[in-house]
């Protein structure tokens, strides 16, 4: 039993006291009826906000034809989202998973089989997720201490050092544009061209972990194309279904194929409700949608004190502990995340509209000046 929440889960969460039962856009409702403004958006998830009606559609309609094949088989969604997918980043094939983590570990296991090659080196304090692979590779050590052994064969480095860890032995080099997990600090454009840079003259391949910043979060479809540095390959999860289980990995025209049948495989990746979700989800980010984001991006910026992010992937520095400010937030109907030991993250639906981000500055506003 949890002794927690009082029901029979597993205590991998320290959950805040609320029961969530709808959602519509923005706001999310509790079990005693309260509403809430969300500026969390399930970590990055719901994108689009809570039951937006393109992906909504697209998942009933689909629910209603056909929920699963598995990979001896293709559908239409997967095939559609492949094709979507590749069109945004210039020319790519994909595999598709259930998380983030997932793609995390596909991009591993292609990188090793692409250049014959094993080690892989990140930055420290990044995240990649919580299954062996992707924690080896995660740069907290408080997070890998329990769980050692890892994966052999990982270095890790600064920005300021990635240099001295990349070789002729590299396979990879997996880096997060915007370190979300890890605080959200971005990387510079002058760190991501070095690491092009260092893949090209030792073979290696580039691997861009875009599972927090990509699909319009930072306010363009991709966060690498704010700086112009293209990797081998991108790893997608999050926002890619407005909520359902999906995961990504997009490898480059330009690169190795590196698989062959049986290399690697997702019973349940390609599912066809979560790519009908996700294809509605690409039509949906557009151009207008990108510009709207980065619009409500600049009016947290300017009206709150101590930000750094891009686009609605957004942290707000404090100084001091950030979980006992979130849990204010919540009694203010507000619900705000953490990022590292001293940040609160946000990370809003990329439709919130500028009277919700006003009134979500209000709400913030008050608690900050009640732990300044």
């Amino acid at each position: 039993m949890n002794i927690l929440t009082g029901t029979p889960l597993l205590p991998t969460y320290a959950r805040f006291p609320v029961t969530f039962v709808d959602g519509e856009g923005s706001w999310l409702i509790a079990d005693d009826g309260q509403r809430y403004l969300d500026l969390v958006a399930g970590i990055a998830v719901v994108s689009l906000g809570h039951c937006h009606p393109a992906p909504l559609e697209a998942a009933k309609e689909q629910l209603e034809r056909l929920w699963h094949v598995s990979n001896l088989y293709s559908t239409e969604p997967m095939e559609n989202l492949a094709r979507r997918l590749s069109d945004r980043f210039g020319g790519a094939h994909a595999f598709f998973c259930n998380s983030g983590t997932e793609s995390i570990e596909a991009a591993i296991k292609w990188a090793r089989k692409s250049t014959g090659k094993t080690e892989l080196v990140a930055l420290h304090g990044s995240f990649h997720g919580r299954t062996t692979g992707a924690l080896a590779i995660t740069g907290q050590h408080a997070k890998q201490a329990p769980f050692m052994p890892l994966l052999p064969g990982v270095r890790f480095a600064t920005p300021e050092t990635l240099a001295e860890a990349v070789g002729p032995e590299t396979a990879a080099i997996f880096l997060e544009p915007i370190q979300g997990e890890g605080g959200v600090h971005p990387l510079s454009a002058e760190t991501l061209e070095e690491a092009r840079a260092l893949a090209d003259e030792f073979g290696a391949m580039l691997v861009f972990d875009e599972v927090q910043t990509g699909v319009g979060r930072t306010g363009s479809f991709f966060a690498w194309e704010r700086h112009g540095v293209k990797p081998d390959a991108v790893t997608l999860a999050k926002g890619l279904a407005n909520g359902l289980p999906i995961g990504a990995l997009l490898v480059s025209d330009s690169a190795p194929t590196g698989f062959v049948p049986g290399d690697h495989a997702s019973t349940f990746g390609g599912n066809p409700v979560a790519c009908a979700a996700a294809c509605a989800v690409l039509d949906t980010i557009d151009d207008e949608l990108l510009a709207h984001v980065e619009s409500i991006s600049e009016k947290f910026a300017a009206e709150i004190p101590n930000v750094r992010g891009a686009g609605l992937l957004l942290a707000v520095e404090l100084g001091h502990p950030a979980g006992p400010v979130a849990h204010a937030a919540l009694d203010q109907n507000l619900l705000v995340g953490t990022a590292g030991e001293t940040a609160l993250r946000l990370t809003p639906a990329l439709t919130l509209s500028h009277d919700e981000a006003e009134l979500a500055i209000e709400r913030l506003r008050d608690v900050l000046e009640g732990h300044t």
